[in-house]
């Protein structure tokens, strides 16, 4: 029987370790550096490049993928990069729909915006895509499966996000062993620049946002505030008699970053973000049951410090940590008139500490060498009540901890222009679960002749076992960590002088010990394997400087080892297209395709039993464009599910229809 009391030892180890590393990272940055003009020029650099980069003609650069800045040409993992430019053109408000498209991806939304919405990577439970913004996990650490809800993450203020796919353990620890989504928000540059926006459309829907961002001297600074409203439509399914009452959803979000360079070689940054939400829910959702008194609301806060100092001459670059997250949902459901004997109250409340201190040692020409250690602690509690004509239920649990500490080690090897390669190991020493090793290997290799990159990577994943999943009412104290092996080997092609770039990439994964749910025992359990496979196909098209065209394609197989059936919401197939063209020098007009193929999912019953059901595929066609009134406004208009489609993302929940928006962006 585990039992961890949160004023034991596991705290105490969590502070003395954090006052050790940020004691010896103070005496650190007090020392005098030499001064490093080149190394910082570099960094500067290739900042401004990662703003005014166009596709195909600028090298882009990614930092998430080796935890240093690189470009994507020398990076063997499958990443894709999306920039604000783009996020702006797309005309989108959240980072869920940003997503949709992105080869090895799966988007999962119940009832549009007031549903949850989850991420599936390359087969992967969305469990296992660690998230994170500015450095910082956001994945609710008290959620049964440690997830993150994408839902009620906004835009707002976002620089770019780089997503990452296959398992990346060895850099990021646990609940990164489906692949890795990195938010970075905006680094103020130059003079002050104030930005207004707002937007309205169909379900009353409403999205207004303001910010100011500079940067001169020793300061630099990015604040942003944004706030998002819609009536909605019902979250159970419509075409289920009776569902007519309106779901609607509220968030707010406020998103700051401020930073220091004291001294050419060194410099300090503080992040924040807050999000709050309200959400109205339906009872049961998939078994088709509106809800007018069923509502969810959603706290959650992100803080981070982070230092950055060069030493030797830039030879040794240091960046030092310390970042906290905060949890907390409520869920209300009040009686009404055609649910007057039920009602229920749940509370969640989780917290992550994280320290981490990482070195970047450039050795030559040849190596760069990353170690790196972190701690990190978190914390759960849940209470929940459930009053019903079969009489009172209470399941909660009281505040558990647990503590990580690891050690991680990369060589990053470059020989020349051509060769590329990375090998590293982690170290995860899990307080309840012991020491558990990952490594992974990847290798790129350019022919500069064809404009051919050759690419793969092998690797192995880590995933600890949640607070919920071992403490509360559904716990189970015996289970095991889950574990991954997963590898993929791809081809991209130049051609037409960079007018055209193609790629693919095959990939398979095998989970073991993977955890879940048993109806049978009423208690989590881990089931023996599940494997996925699958390929990747993008093609990006420039034939002149106004026409873009972006296509991918997915296809992917998955299958429980023990069942031998397919793994539930994952599609067999999707793509998407997206293009934009510029017809004169201030409209620029947006078409946008996803196709998702059919999926499986479980369909709930009213006499509370479930039946496995296939979804049919769908196909999703966005228009818009958009206007520069004045060089300092922009007025943008578009259309969602154009042609009306009638779909189903998870059984049971509904989906929007045709939906019409419009709106503005001011920048002064």
């Amino acid at each position: 029987m585990i039992s961890i009391d949160p004023r034991g030892v596991n705290t105490h180890r969590f502070r003395l370790i954090t006052a050790i590393v940020l004691g010896a990272g103070a005496i650190l940055g007090l020392l005098a550096g030499v001064p490093l003009q080149n190394a910082w020029a570099q960094e500067e650099e290739s900042g401004d490049r990662q703003q005014t980069a166009e596709p195909l003609r600028v090298e882009e650069v990614v930092v998430t993928a080796t935890r240093i800045e690189m470009p994507v040409k020398q990076v063997a993992s499958s990443v894709t990069v999306i920039t604000a430019e783009e996020i702006k053109r797309r005309q989108a408000t959240d980072v869920v729909d940003v997503l949709r498209g992105v080869p090895g991806l799966d988007v999962v939304r119940t009832a549009g915006a007031s549903g949850l919405a989850s991420v599936f990577i390359r087969g992967a439970k969305s469990e296992h895509t660690l998230v994170m913004i500015d450095g910082i996990v956001i994945n609710d650490p008290i959620s049964p499966g440690r997830a993150t809800n994408f839902a009620d993450l906004s835009v707002a203020n976002i620089e770019r996000i780089e997503v990452i796919r296959g398992p990346q353990s060895v850099l990021y620890g646990s609940n990164a062993i489906g692949g890795v989504i990195n938010i970075i928000t905006k680094r103020g540059r130059g003079a002050p620049e104030y930005y207004l926006s707002g937007e309205a459309g169909s379900f009353n829907t409403t999205n207004a946002g303001a910010g100011v961002s500079g940067g001169e001297g020793i300061m630099n600074y990015s604040v942003g505030v944004a706030r998002f409203y819609t009536a909605g439509f019902s979250a159970a399914d419509d075409d289920l008699k009776g569902n007519s009452e309106r779901d609607g959803y509220a968030r707010t979000t406020i998103s700051a970053r401020v930073g220091f360079t004291p001294a050419e070689n060194y410099e300090i940054d503080f992040f924040a973000r807050a999000m709050d939400s309200e959400t109205e829910l339906d009872l049961g959702g998939g078994a088709g049951n509106d809800d007018p008194n069923f509502d969810n609301r959603a706290r959650q806060r992100f803080y981070r410090v982070q230092g950055r100092l060069f030493l030797v001459d830039g030879l040794w670059e240091q960046k030092l940590g310390y970042s906290v997250s905060e949890h907390r949902t409520v869920s209300r459901n009040k009686t009404d008139g055609d649910h007057p004997d039920d009602s229920s109250r749940s509370v969640l409340d989780g917290s992550i500490q994280k320290i981490d201190w990482q070195h970047n040692l450039f050795l030559g020409d040849v190596h760069t060498v990353t170690l790196g250690l972190e701690n990190q602690e978190e914390r759960g509690k849940s209470e929940f009540t459930s009053v019903s004509a079969f009489g009172t239920f209470t399941s909660d649990f009281d505040e558990q901890s647990a503590t990580t500490l690891s050690y991680y080690l990369q060589d990053a090897i470059q020989s020349g222009e051509t060769f590329f390669a990375t090998i590293g190991a982690r170290v995860d020493d899990h307080e309840l679960f012991g020491q558990h090793t990952t490594y992974r290997v990847t290798a790129a290799y350019f022919i500069g002749a064809s404009q051919t990159r050759l690419k793969a990577t092998y690797g192995t994943g880590f995933n600890a076992p949640t607070l919920f999943q071992l403490f509360s009412e559904f716990g189970n104290e015996d289970l095991d960590p889950e574990s991954s092996v997963g590898w993929d080997a791809g081809v991209e092609q130049g051609l037409l002088d960079g007018a055209l770039a193609l790629g693919v990439t095959y990939f398979s994964n095998t989970f073991e010990d993977l955890i879940d749910f048993d109806f049978g025992t009423n208690s989590f359990i881990n089931v023996d394997e599940a494997e996925t496979s699958g390929y990747e196909v993008d093609a990006a098209v420039r034939p002149g400087d106004d026409l873009d065209i972006n296509l991918t394609y997915t296809q992917t197989e998955t299958e429980d080892k023990e069942t031998g059936k397919r793994l539930l919401r994952r599609a067999n197939e999707q793509y998407a297209a997206d293009t934009s063209y510029r017809l004169t020098g201030r409209t620029l007009l947006g078409l946008t395709v996803l196709h998702v193929g059919e999926r499986v999912d479980v369909e709930f019953l009213p006499d509370f039993t479930s039946q496995r059901v296939q979804l049919d595929p769908y196909t999703l066609v966005q228009v818009g464009g958009s206007y520069a009134a004045r060089d300092n406004l922009n007025v943008f208009a578009r259309v969602e599910n154009l042609f009306d489609e009638d779909y189903e993302e998870v059984k049971g929940f509904g989906t929007p229809p045709r939906a019409v928006y419009a709106g503005f962006q001011a920048t002064f």
